[in-house]
């Protein structure tokens, strides 16, 4: 039946209905929605902090000893 009522409407009028039942629907699920404390945004950002620079520090040595190992092979070949 609603798709009936939709046909008649004008595609600007059933635009406004679209656009205002999205509107409704999103209200009505950021309602649900369980937010994380301050206390535990926090924590997760320190972690992700640290895990970011971790794996920097990590990737920097990795690259300094595959940078060194490759370049000991083009000495050593090119002499």
């Amino acid at each position: 039946m609603e798709v009936a009522n939709l046909k008649e409407k004008s595609s600007v009028a059933v635009w406004v209905d679209k656009t205002k039942n999205y509107v409704e629907e999103l209200q009505a699920e950021m309602r649900r929605v369980t937010w994380p404390s301050w206390e535990a945004v926090r924590a997760t950002t320190t972690v992700v902090i640290a895990a970011v620079f971790a794996f920097g520090a990590y990737f920097y040595v990795v690259d300094l000893a595959i940078t060194r190992f490759i370049n000991k092979i083009f000495t050593t070949f090119a002499k």
